[in-house]
């Protein structure tokens, strides 16, 4: 028998309130199933584990992120802004009741040195939708030839603004943003654009 979807919400409201904040590890699968209200074999039933249960949350993140970085795009002026939305989403997505405390997927990404292949492929997604993006809206700004490496850059920029969120909760996106605007600078001087 399928689950509800609104069993399957409360279960992924649950997995991100507490396995992003606190840690897949860190949070045993009794105080998700405790804050969703639900039992052992729902979980069973939706996810088929825990891991799979952590692949969904991380899959509703994911779309939920990528529609406030089409926003801020959507918001930008230009192509420079454009390309430098993600620092905008970065704010807005973290100012979120579920923003958590850093990255999802970077968190989850370092607790699994091996993750199982549907995490693998999740958090795949996740780098290969940062990359593909970036480079998309590169090449307005730098053309074909310099898009590949300034997607590479900035991916590199946002990552580690993502991490910084784990060391002090008090880092604004500005910061990455001002270095982002310097790579792109120096990725223009070496295109002639």
């Amino acid at each position: 028998m399928a689950s509800r979807a609104s069993t399957e919400k409360k279960l992924l409201d649950a997995a991100d309130q507490l396995l992003f904040r606190r840690g897949v590890t860190a949070t045993p699968v009794d105080e998700v199933l405790a804050l969703a209200g639900v039992s052992p074999a729902t979980l069973y039933r939706a996810f088929g584990s825990k891991d799979g249960l952590l692949v969904a949350a991380l899959e509703r993140r994911l779309d939920t992120w990528l529609l406030t970085w089409e926003a801020a795009v959507a918001a930008a002026p230009d192509d420079e802004a454009r390309l430098l939305a993600v620092f905008d989403a970065l704010e807005t997505f973290r100012s979120r009741p579920d923003g958590a405390r850093w990255c999802a997927f970077l968190g989850s990404a370092a607790e699994h040195a091996d993750p199982p292949a549907p995490l693998a492929a999740a958090l795949a997604r996740d780098t290969d939708e940062l990359r593909t993006r970036l480079r998309a809206l590169a090449v307005p700004v730098v053309g074909e030839a310099g898009a590949d490496e300034l997607a590479s850059s900035l991916l590199l920029v946002v990552s580690g603004d993502l991490a910084m969120r784990l060391r002090d909760g008090h880092v604004s996106a500005s910061a990455a943003r001002d270095v982002a605007t310097a790579v792109v600078a120096s990725a223009r001087r070496k295109t002639g654009r």
